[in-house]
């Protein structure tokens, strides 16, 4: 059996004591130690293993950290974290406590941008780039980013500016055909004719933006790699490297599904099996919840369209894609494009059902405001994964956009507590409204078990606008709580005593407040908590202080949610524990009432 040589190495100066001949080991020994782990503790599993080859090239070639490198989202720096002085800590990935699933400057030298969001790289490497050019510094400048991230706005704008430099830049293009879903567009209908030799040399776009341009060439070959890197080392000013990799590399089942094993959970690491896991009553997941009802509300509503930025599956926009695919559109990593896009359509008295991540909204937020606001357009907004997501940590939280949305004027913000509100929203919106509405709902799952709750076979309300109601009378304290988080109070009266001192309030809308309630609330309670899963600055309980001062209410207010600092990775339930909007946490404060 020959030596372990991934045991050996630390750091990129142990790597460069290998010989060439010795890298393809390693690469093995890298993706199965990645398999190894990924199997048992979860995470991003496809992406790092495509780019194996690369990972090491990169490292064994360029003189990191001096020489700076960039990973574009960072799903794919699973290796180059290991490489880099933190293969003894791989096991905590994604944990609470333990190394971020992203690359995050605090966490180590050698990642020199943190990310996690697409489409960055270019920009800041050549920020970077063009510094060291005014420093004086000889250093080399690289980003690595997809086929899928490379068509966002802000990769073109990059590409752009870095044409008209002499910087020392060098972007690579992972071309693998797939982001998290399959890539879409003109671009890379582009690219695939590249790889197929049916392009002209010139006629490459690359070149025609002043690159000096290489590739394809395969990025699983390490002489190919390294001996254009060598070259391009040497090449002066903005560089181009088109290389062809296979999402999930050395993993038969992971190149066979890319999109399932992206982040595929736990698995066996010898055969590549997903374990399975029982979803028998469980709840339906939110975005199941939103997918399948758009369909059916679709199936009776010939103007009801649909958009995600790239996240078909994740948002399950994918059922409306099967069944209306002439109605559901996939435009690509470009949520600035899909927030326009949904208002041109608005225009036209379409209705538009715009589907994205929270964390991702922020991304279009001039759109939100200019293109739809502005112009009270009716355009549906859909914020998959609100409030604290897990194991993504502080790039993905969607813990802002109640603060973010609340201050523009003409927006309706609403936050389901459960599935079933979810669905009525929905419905509700599609009867047509006189503003632009945004829906905010969590990832995962929702409250209501399967055999309690079908999807398809539950009847539609229509919804009051600016409407709160009570769940829970009470005698002493008023908690008023906004979409799902307030099972967690729900739950937490459940099990306390005293529970008649304390009522409970559902306001499902954040704008508009029900202001008739909230007087009757006010006149009626001395205090008032207020509990949300979004940050305190600006958010729900900001709102109601606001009103409180309007209105010269002397009352006490506490307000619960996300405090004023960035949330790092953990479990939800661990990341709700340290904001202190957990069950037990608000079973302990509602025990002293």
């Amino acid at each position: 059996m020959s030596e372990n040589l991934l045991q050996n190495i630390n750091n990129p100066s142990d790597l460069k004591k290998l010989g060439t001949s010795q890298l393809p080991q390693l690469a093995k020994e890298l993706r199965d130690f990645i398999i190894d782990v990924v199997s048992v503790k979860e995470g991003h599993l496809g992406a790092s293993l495509g780019v194996i080859e690369l990972t090491i090239a990169l490292h064994y070639v360029f003189d990191t950290p001096n020489d700076l490198l960039v990973w574009d989202v960072g799903h794919q720096a699973y290796g180059h974290k290991i490489l880099t002085e933190r293969k003894e800590n791989f096991h905590t990935n994604r944990q609470l406590g333990g190394i971020s699933g992203f690359p995050k400057r605090s966490e180590s030298i050698y990642d020199t941008f943190g990310v996690g969001h697409s489409s960055t790289s270019i920009s800041a490497a050549l920020g970077m780039a063009i510094a060291s050019q005014l420093k004086g510094e000889n250093k080399h400048h690289i980003a690595v980013i997809g086929d899928a991230s490379i068509a966002s706005g802000m990769a073109f704008e990059g590409l752009n500016h870095a044409g008209v430099t002499d910087a020392n830049l060098l972007v690579i293009l992972n071309d693998n055909a797939i982001g998290i879903d399959p890539s879409v567009g003109a671009l890379k209908n582009y690219l695939t004719s590249v790889k197929e030799g049916k392009n002209p040399k010139q006629n490459n776009m690359i070149k025609s933006l002043n690159f000096d341009y290489s590739g394809p060439i395969d990025g699983h070959d390490f002489k190919a790699l390294i001996s254009e890197l060598e070259r391009l080392k040497k090449v002066k000013g903005p560089k181009f490297l088109h290389i062809i990799t296979t999402k999930g590399k050395g993993l038969q089942q992971a190149e066979e599904d890319q999109v399932k094993y992206h982040a595929p959970g736990k698995f066996d690491k010898n055969t590549g099996e997903i374990h399975p896991k029982s979803e028998e009553n469980l709840p339906p997941k939110f975005q199941d919840v939103f997918g399948l009802t758009l369909v059916e509300l679709a199936t009776n509503n010939p103007k009801i369209i649909g958009i995600t930025p790239a996240m078909p599956s994740g948002s399950s926009l994918k059922f409306m894609m099967d069944a209306f695919p002439e109605r559901a559109f996939d435009v690509g990593i470009a949520e600035q494009h899909a927030v326009t896009l949904a208002a041109g359509m608005a225009t036209q008295g379409m209705v538009v059902f715009c589907n994205i991540y929270s964390t991702f909204l922020q991304r279009a937020y001039d759109q939100v405001i200019h293109d739809v606001a502005l112009q009270n357009l009716p355009v549906i907004f859909c914020l998959d994964r609100a409030g604290l997501v897990g194991e993504d940590g502080a790039t993905h939280h969607g813990v802002f956009d109640l603060a973010y949305l609340r201050c523009i004027p003409n927006m309706i913000i609403y936050a389901p507590k459960d599935e079933i509100d979810l669905r009525n929203i929905l419905f509700t919106a599609s009867l047509g409204l006189n503003h632009p509405i945004a829906i905010r709902y969590p990832r995962g799952r929702g409250k209501y078990s399967n055999s309690k709750f079908q999807i398809s076979n539950s009847k539609f309300e229509r919804i009051e606008m600016g409407k709160a109601h009570l769940l829970k009378s009470g005698t002493k304290i008023a908690v008023l709580s906004t979409g799902f988080i307030g099972n967690n109070v729900s739950f937490a009266l459940d099990k306390i005593s005293n529970t008649d001192a304390i009522a409970h309030y559902d306001f499902g809308f954040v704008k508009p407040l029900d202001e008739n309630l909230l007087h009757e609330i006010f006149n009626s309670f001395e205090s008032i908590i207020t509990i949300e899963d979004g940050v305190i600055k600006g958010g729900f309980g900001s709102a109601i202080i606001e009103f409180a001062s309007e209105n010269n209410y002397k009352n006490s207010i506490k307000t619960l949610g996300i405090p004023d600092n960035f949330i790092e990775h953990g479990t939800v339930e661990e990341l709700q524990q340290m904001c202190k909007i957990d069950v037990k946490s608000l079973e302990k404060l509602f025990s002293t009432i």
